[in-house]
């Protein structure tokens, strides 16, 4: 008989055991449901396509005279928004008349940037989206409304993307290239010829760079200028049918060739390409 104060209470026991593995069987439950809750609020993202849900400005940086990049908020630090590569946004907003007009941007981030999201505009003077964003101030709130699109991008698609930008359509290239390259198993290659009128123009230019420096065999750029200061090394004029003979990968089943600008552009860039003997599988205008 063991002594008095070690005397075990086999039912006490039992009780106390039965109430630890419940509480432990619903902490685990409470666990599970936690995870399934984040997750699908993860993959649902904040976007709605059929109504605009407004999004706080929370900090605009000016990166040359007439663009700017602008940062906004999600509901939470661990929000997504919930848009698919190759996939873009439409904003509102009001003219300097007061009038309601509504634009597609292509966020430069991704949904591995939890908790926000980014645009880069350039504000063209008179432009009636463009001022709106000219006149945003931090705390402002943008209404948003997506995804739309008709390009969805999978890793593997092609086997290596030509890309032709003109100004403010670097963003869907560079969203694309963006998520290329931040994923280790995507093999695709990415060349971008993008045109610009000075240097001071060409948006983006930091990231774009570290890109090529970091991602040598992957990621290629080339720079043109139609008006070049004295020491520019780059392209001159205007994308040519030699410089995209050149610079991007030649017509085959498994590339495609981008592009992404000012209406005169994309009519001249798809009439090169035509020339170049790139089919109509081949190319896709943003």
């Amino acid at each position: 008989m063991p002594p008095f104060g070690f005397i075990i209470n086999t039912g006490l026991l039992k009780s106390i055991r039965e109430n630890a593995i419940g509480v432990a069987l619903a902490l685990v439950a409470i666990l599970i449901s936690g995870i399934y809750i984040f997750r699908r609020s993860r993959s649902r993202g904040c976007l709605d396509p059929k109504k605009f849900k407004e999004f706080r400005l929370v900090k605009k940086t000016q990166i040359s005279p007439n663009s700017a990049r602008f940062r906004f908020a999600l509901p939470t630090p661990t929000s997504v928004l919930g848009l698919p590569v190759g996939q873009h946004i439409v904003c509102r907003g009001k003219d300097r008349d007061g009038e309601e007009v509504i634009r597609p941007y292509t966020p430069i981030t991704l949904d591995s940037d939890l908790g926000y999201f980014e645009l880069v505009v350039k504000m063209y003077p008179k432009g009636r989206m463009s001022h709106h964003f000219r006149e945003m101030r931090e705390g402002d709130y943008l209404p948003v409304k997506g995804p739309k699109g008709r390009f969805k991008y999978k890793p593997g698609q092609a086997r290596a993307f030509g890309m032709l930008a003109g100004g403010s359509g670097i963003t869907p290239m560079f969203q694309l290239i963006h998520a290329i390259l931040e994923n280790p198993k995507d093999k695709t290659k990415a060349h971008l010829i993008y045109a610009n009128v000075t240097v001071n123009d060409i948006l983006l230019k930091e990231d774009l760079d570290t890109f090529a420096k970091k991602f040598p065999d992957r990621f290629q750029v080339y720079y043109v200028l139609s008006q070049p200061h004295e020491n520019w090394n780059g392209g001159v004029g205007y994308i040519s049918k030699e410089m995209i003979r050149t610079r991007c990968p030649p017509p085959a089943s498994d590339i495609r060739i981008l592009r992404c600008g000012p209406p005169p552009m994309n009519k001249a860039m798809a009439a090169h390409l035509n020339e170049l003997g790139y089919t109509q599988d081949m190319q896709f205008e943003f």
